[in-house]
């Protein structure tokens, strides 16, 4: 019995203590979760390791290939001086620009626009090749003028800011309304918009924007040139004092082509007629025969018109016009103060 006493305590100490009252506690189960955790952090590391580099090396090669492709584009449009389709593309999204009139930059998309539909025009209206001598000098020419052209917008809208100048949406679609009407078009946009991009490549989106800038321009001119008002008023209040139409005209009427005439155009003017402004003919056809209009601004100068004779569709019309100076004048007193600097050359 002693024997068998001893030989349980030995296999005690040889063996450890199970205890049966063992429980799940939280502290278990932390450890438990931390041996699990554990092992499979050896996998987790290196794949976080893994996507860093990726994303790293995705936006290094996105940063080298952003950097050479606006390398090239600067170098194609100020180097170059390229007007491609593509680069014209490029510049309506990433704002490059082609000079610098103060803090203000006129957009190298601008001058692109100016290029591209004069181009279309031309070689698809008058099927001039540009890759010729002579259509390489056309374009150059013309490439001088756009550059003039984009840098005097900036100026006009600059003045048309100071004097509160603006255009609507409703005087652009009045613009529209009288194209439409001296072109018998239908009120179907499908069909201008094939006529604008057959001439053009224009969109009607890109139509308004030329109206609204030509538009803008005529207004700032008006504003401009007080003394076209002054002598255009003076002339109609001489009109509704009794003053005959044709004498006044041969007097006051800066038109050298119908003023010798009495301002007598010297054919009947319908309502398609091209060699008319579509302002002109919607004035004289609100006439009835024998009356004359108020003044009228036509953008390029201020005119009174007078319905003679109704013949059918047509008319016997006459007019006096006062031109207005040519903005450039104005503008050139702005530029000699504020200064403007291109981008490029010809």
């Amino acid at each position: 019995m002693k024997e068998k006493i001893k030989h349980l305590k030995r296999r005690a100490k040889r063996e450890p203590v199970i205890d049966k009252e063992a429980r799940v506690t939280n502290d278990t189960v932390a450890v438990h979760r931390e041996e699990i955790l554990r092992g499979a952090r050896r996998y987790i590391y290196p794949l976080q390791h893994t996507k860093h580099r990726l994303v790293m090396i995705s936006i290094s090669i996105f940063l080298v290939a952003l950097i050479g492709f606006l390398g090239y584009t600067s170098y194609a449009l100020y180097r170059q001086k390229s007007t491609s389709l593509f680069l014209y593309k490029v510049t309506k999204v990433v704002p490059f620009p082609v000079a610098r009139i103060g803090s203000d930059f006129v957009s190298y998309e601008s001058y692109l626009f100016e290029i591209n539909h004069y181009v279309h025009y031309y070689e698809n209206q008058q099927e001039l090749d540009f890759k010729s001598e002579a259509g390489q000098l056309q374009l150059a020419e013309f490439k001088k003028r756009a550059l003039d052209k984009v840098i005097n917008d900036v100026y006009v809208k600059n003045i048309a800011d100071e004097k509160g100048i603006s255009v609507s949406e409703a005087e652009v679609d009045d613009a529209i309304k009288i194209v439409r009407n001296q072109n018998r078009l239908s009120d179907n946009d499908t069909e201008l918009e094939a006529i604008l991009s057959d001439y053009w490549g224009w969109s009607i989106n890109d139509f308004r924007r030329s109206l609204k800038d030509q538009i803008l321009s005529q207004k700032v001119a008006s504003s401009l040139d007080t003394g076209a008002h002054d002598r255009a008023n003076a002339a109609l209040a001489q009109l509704k004092n009794g003053k005959d139409f044709a004498t006044l005209a041969k007097e006051v009427s800066e038109d050298a082509a119908t003023k010798d005439n009495g301002g007598e155009y010297p054919f009947l003017v319908d309502k398609s007629n091209r060699d008319i402004p579509p302002k002109t003919i919607e004035a004289l056809f609100a006439l009835q025969p024998g009356q004359f209009s108020e003044v009228v601004d036509m953008g390029y100068g201020l005119e009174i018109v007078k319905n003679i004779e109704t013949k059918g569709s047509q008319l016997r019309a006459a007019h006096i016009l006062f031109d207005f100076k040519d903005i450039d004048e104005y503008l050139n007193d702005i530029k000699a103060s504020k200064k403007s600097r291109a981008y490029i050359s010809f």
